[in-house]
């Protein structure tokens, strides 16, 4: 082949890359299985270690200076190809896979902060998120809660010592909807980054780094997934932020692999030296379920919606989802998600007791602490997963005694909307 040839080849690969639409692109970009054996999917490396023929190769591999793997809790090769499946999905330079969801938000964070520095945060946050604020205490890092992620609130916050912007893209209970274009470019103007949690957006609703983000974080334990059957984090570079070395601490040894440098910093020091790697086999099952992300998602969106507006119309509850038209933030659904609201929506019952009730009552929602599983789930957020924060932070995060959070799955929405209309009637005659 010449080399016209393949600088033709090349370019037709590319233009065809760009043009995948969602689905396709969830099977094909930066994946294609495993050469050396033919397997459709990378199989599970269930291995600690990786043996070289050589001293000199080892050293290498240690060193960043030959390709290879050495210890799992650095890289592995079913890892690697999870990793590199949600940074196309992202549209990101690299991504960097860990033990949880919320060791994901924990590095993410803690790869750039130091004691003394400040964080500018949304109230309406996930309770273990609001609870690693109160951790970091502990380090000399502070805090600073808006209660809404929106430029005329978090412009009065932004001091010198404020060194990122975090949010929940769609705050999880609270859904409230961040405007992404107009507070990156705030944070920007200020020299700050904008690390987002998109757990709930998906990548299937919003590319964050077109609107302006810098990093992305996912609990990819919940809708990458799909079916709850692995914990797991991750965290996608965008590769757009300059990390100022006279500004952030410790990015100067890193500076030399220019937009990357965020990775590697990564990679090199707090993730490798805390050790909450991603295990292969949850890699797998990510990978797994990663695949049908966009059918699942169409379906629970679609789901979400149509509970909602029959929620809605039911006398005795008040229902919270942003793609209804009441919604404050349905005009954004409509320009950042493309009328999609996500697949998660709440619902007052009126009183802790009669949301119990309620709750007692459902037939084919599981009552458990997850969300973006195939099938529906509700849980009572104040009782459980808020249950060490205040209760001015409940209030903030948009948590009452009665409300109840329903993960929407992929049943048949007709008997969904059966099942919640005979157990609020229950709710209403018993309560």
């Amino acid at each position: 082949m010449t080399r016209e040839q393949s600088k033709k080849c090349s370019e037709n690969e590319r233009s065809v890359g760009e043009r995948m639409k969602f689905n396709t692109a969830l099977l094909h970009q930066n994946f294609d299985g495993e050469k050396s054996t033919g397997s459709t999917i990378m199989p599970i490396y269930q291995v600690s270690a990786f043996a070289h023929e050589t001293a000199e190769k080892l050293e290498k591999v240690f060193h960043n200076q030959a390709p290879g793997f050495a210890y799992t809790r650095i890289s592995n090769p079913t890892v690697d190809a999870f990793e590199k499946r949600v940074a196309a999905m992202e549209n990101g330079i690299g991504a960097v896979s860990c033990s949880s969801g919320m060791t994901a938000v924990t590095m993410a964070l803690l790869n750039i902060l130091h004691a003394g520095d400040e964080v500018i945060a949304g109230s309406g946050l996930f309770g273990g998120t609001i609870d690693l604020f109160s951790d970091l205490k502990a380090f000399g890092i502070t805090t600073r809660f808006a209660e809404s992620i929106t430029v005329e609130e978090i412009e009065p916050l932004i001091n010198e010592n404020t060194k990122v912007v975090f949010t929940e893209l769609i705050g999880n209970p609270k859904l409230d909807v961040v405007d992404l274009k107009a507070v990156s470019e705030l944070v920007h103007a200020h020299g700050i980054p904008l690390i987002i949690d998109s757990t709930t957006a998906t990548p299937y609703l919003i590319h964050p780094f077109a609107y302006g983000a810098d990093v992305v974080v996912h609990s990819s334990s919940k809708y990458i997934n799909g079916g709850g059957n692995a914990i797991s984090g991750v965290i996608v570079d965008s590769g757009n932020f300059h990390w100022d070395s006279s500004r952030y601490d410790g990015f100067e040894p890193y500076a030399k692999y220019g937009k990357f440098a965020y990775l590697a910093k990564l990679r090199n020091a707090i993730w490798r030296n805390v050790g909450g790697c991603l295990s292969p086999m949850n890699a797998f099952l990510n990978s797994v379920g990663l695949e049908t992300l966009g059918l699942r998602m169409e379906r629970l969106c679609d789901n979400a919606l149509q509970l909602a507006q029959y929620l809605d119309s039911v006398d005795g509850v008040e229902v919270n989802y942003p793609a209804l038209e009441k919604s404050p933030y349905y005009s954004l659904v409509q320009k950042q998600f493309g009328g999609k609201g996500g697949a998660i929506l709440t619902l007052r019952a009126g009183s802790k007791e009669k949301a119990f009730c309620l709750i007692n009552h459902l037939q084919f929602a599981t009552n458990a602490t997850n969300i973006g599983d195939v099938r529906t789930l509700v849980i009572h957020p104040a009782s459980t997963i808020y249950a060490h924060s205040n209760e001015a932070q409940k209030q903030s995060a948009g948590v009452y005694e009665d409300l109840i959070r329903i993960s929407v799955g992929i049943e048949d929405i007709e008997d969904l909307i059966e099942d919640f209309g005979q157990a609020i009637a229950k709710m209403q005659e018993e309560c």
